[in-house]
């Protein structure tokens, strides 16, 4: 895998390597820095070295320059499908699988299929496409990866809805970031060549601000070197390390104010370390079945869907004592490093929910555990 790489051999000789497709992903920090531009290029070059390429799903978004280069390649049609009165387009991941094309091109990888597709996400058809033995380009931009999004809400105030699971990083053979500078983007934004210039003055005071392209080009370049040296670690990698001995445990609960990010850490410390994570949820009494709200059941829900799609483990247990069971957990898996929110004190009670965490924390420190208080 590597974060910049335009030579066109190097991914033919991954393609001819194994019967299982070979997944290349462009990855950006923002709308309009050249994904789609990119991989049309990339087409052409391989349709020069006598590849057999095909469009599955390309998004233009209108722009002159990346419309030019669909010319000469290969289109395989949308699937319509009626949805709500309404006539609408998706990739027809059947006429692909049809076809079988040795590298097909799927834009947009994030993007949520219309009810009654076969697969609710493209990156669902992206996977079933790879299985089939065919190879597959495709872009995202960073917002979209799911352990990323606390910080892109953080960073430019919005919560990106589509989102793909970390593990299509994992699973792509490389990884390539489209990059440019913010003056570069600023630049091509105000020349109408991302967006029609009568939008140009909104963008501009929202998603792209000069401080929020900023934030957004270092994650992303963050985010595709921790990729690269996860991947070679994981193919170099010889010996035991200390790294490799890491467990790491997030603590979880239905109160609506456990942050997702609790999660996400406990993810990305996880994947730092190479190994995997698990979630606890302590279900007290008020949290039975029978007594539970249903919007705090909805949140712990999504938290368990969350664990799931990032690779984790959700571990439940019943009990009135919350920090005994955390204690239990960690002895059982060997935890190193949990994760969790900060304790809520409250009256009458504090004095004994003090003394109780005074003693979970001097349990930790005996057991050698890290605690990371997530706000």
């Amino acid at each position: 895998m590597t974060a910049e790489n335009n030579n066109v051999q190097y991914f033919l000789n991954l393609i001819r390597r194994s019967q299982k497709g070979k997944f290349k992903l462009y990855i950006g920090m923002i709308a309009g820095v050249g994904k789609t531009y990119r991989m049309l290029q990339e087409a052409h070059e391989l349709i020069s070295n006598g590849v057999d390429v095909k469009i599955g799903y390309i998004e233009t978004h209108e722009r002159p320059e990346t419309q030019a280069l669909l010319h000469d390649i290969p289109v395989i049609p949308r699937k319509k499908i009626f949805y709500k009165g309404k006539e609408l387009e998706e990739m027809d991941i059947d006429a692909i699988l049809q076809i079988q094309p040795e590298i097909v091109i799927v834009d947009e990888l994030a993007h949520s299929n219309v009810e009654g597709c076969r697969n609710a996400k493209r990156w669902e058809d992206v996977m079933e496409l790879l299985e089939a033995g065919i190879n597959v380009i495709s872009a995202v931009n960073i917002q979209h990866i799911e352990s990323l999004n606390d910080e892109v809400k953080k960073i430019a105030g919005i919560e990106v809805g589509e989102r793909i699971p970390d593990k299509i990083l994992q699973e792509a053979d490389e990884v390539v970031n489209i990059d440019l500078t913010a003056d570069e983007l600023i630049t091509r934004l105000k020349a109408g060549n991302i967006y029609p210039k009568e939008k140009v003055p909104v963008a501009l005071t929202h998603f792209f601000k000069t401080e929020n392209i900023l934030q957004l080009r270092e994650l992303a370049l963050k985010e595709v070197a921790f990729t690269v040296g996860q991947k070679v670690e994981n193919e170099i990698f010889t010996g035991n390390t200390q790294a490799h001995r890491k467990k790491i445990l997030a603590c979880i609960s239905s109160a609506i104010s456990t942050p997702k990010l609790i999660i996400h850490k406990a993810y990305r410390l996880a994947t730092r370390y190479n190994t995997s994570f698990v979630a606890l949820y302590v279900q007290t009494p008020k949290e039975s079945p029978d007594r539970i709200d249903l919007a705090s059941q909805r949140h712990l829900l999504n938290h368990f869907k969350t664990v799931a799609e990032l690779g984790g483990t959700v571990e439940q247990t019943v009990s009135t004592k919350i920090c005994d069971a955390i204690i239990d957990a960690c002895k059982k898996h060997n935890i190193t490093t949990i994760c969790m929110g900060q304790p809520a004190f409250k009256l009458p009670e504090a004095y004994i929910n003090i003394t109780t965490y005074r003693k979970f924390l001097k349990s930790l420190k005996e057991l050698k555990i890290d605690l990371l208080i997530i706000s």
